[in-house]
């Protein structure tokens, strides 16, 4: 059963599920999928465990299966569910994972945001409510606060918080902006995606959500992943700056970032070399020299708060799929 928008315009709607290591809730969680999803994508990410075994006792004709030699990791099996479901020609994809912590009873709420035309991709954020937050492990606030922050940097989306949150929705059109083949394959998948998205100028939505936790132990290690997932973040930060603010487009920011970065740098060699020749030389650096140090690094850093509110305001406002005349 197909959903429809204000003007019933009619959308097919499907839900991709990389499968590994589920076999514990996998049968549950795909009977527990509303009847507003018209297609299933399992992806068996050669699962150990043989999750394959498990989907094909399900009696639900939405449900195909779909086979990784390999594992790929969480992203190399979403992109395979992703590309079925475009050739399938679904308007918008679901993802959930299949180890019951995402109730598919929500679906809606990353669905119909994007059929009223008010974003291209919507993301689950369980850190919205005070109560969830307070319950949490103070290692998972501080690992998953620095890694928003990280990915507020790199994708430019400075509004969103919880970036590792996999469940999400995106319209298939916006998709087929992104180069799918170059997306992360494992962890850093999701944060990746949003560095994409900024790329093509998607709008995207924090969806407040509750996560389920059971028995399950997270394979997701914060202590673990912060070193990848800043050489990652830094990697796209560079690349975000170099697209939009160099290759696409030259504007006032770009100049404040080029200047800000300049005076800064000069600013920082120029002082400590001076500091440490008046160091061995058991001199006082003069006034002048002092301010010619300071000066550079105090305009170089306000160069830099100009750019970074510049960047902050130039969050994507208008939904891409809108643009591209779907919905």
């Amino acid at each position: 059963m197909t959903k429809k928008n204000k003007t019933g315009i009619e959308y097919k709607i499907a839900v991709v599920i990389p499968c590994y290591r589920v076999t514990n809730h996998i049968e549950h969680v795909l009977k527990s999928i509303p009847d507003c999803i018209d297609m299933i994508y399992c992806v068996d990410d050669s699962c150990p465990e043989q999750s394959s075994s498990i989907i094909k006792k399900v009696k639900d004709s939405r449900i195909k299966l779909l086979f990784h030699e390999e594992n790929q990791g969480v992203g190399g099996a979403v992109v395979t569910g992703y590309k079925a479901a475009i050739e399938d020609k679904m308007d918008i994809i679901v993802k959930i994972d299949g180890d019951g912590q995402m109730d598919p009873a929500l679906v809606s709420l990353f669905v119909d945001p994007i059929i009223n035309g008010e974003c291209d991709y919507a993301k689950g954020n369980r850190f919205f409510r005070i109560d969830d937050v307070k319950s949490m492990p103070k290692i998972r606030l501080f690992g998953n606060a620095a890694l928003s922050f990280m990915t507020k940097l790199s994708s430019g989306y400075w509004t969103l918080f919880d970036p590792t949150n996999g469940y999400t929705a995106v319209h298939t059109s916006v998709l087929k902006e992104i180069p799918l083949k170059k997306l992360a394959k494992r962890y850093f998948f999701e944060s990746d995606m949003l560095f994409r998205l900024n790329t093509v100028h998607a709008v995207v939505q924090d969806i407040p959500m509750r996560a389920i936790y059971g028995e399950e132990e997270s394979q997701l290690n914060i202590l673990k992943i912060i070193m990848p997932f800043l050489h990652g973040h830094t990697r796209n930060l560079l690349k975000r700056i170099a697209y939009n603010y160099f290759l696409r487009d030259f504007n006032i920011a770009s100049i404040e970032l080029f200047f800000g970065v300049g005076l800064l740098t000069f600013g920082v060699i120029f002082g400590t070399w001076q500091w440490l020749h008046s160091i061995a030389n058991e001199v006082t650096s003069s006034a002048g020299t002092v301010m010619l140090s300071a000066l550079p690094i105090i305009l170089g850093i306000q160069f830099i708060l100009s750019f970074l509110q510049y960047d902050i305001s130039s969050v994507p406002k208008a939904p891409l799929h809108l643009k591209l005349g779907n919905g």
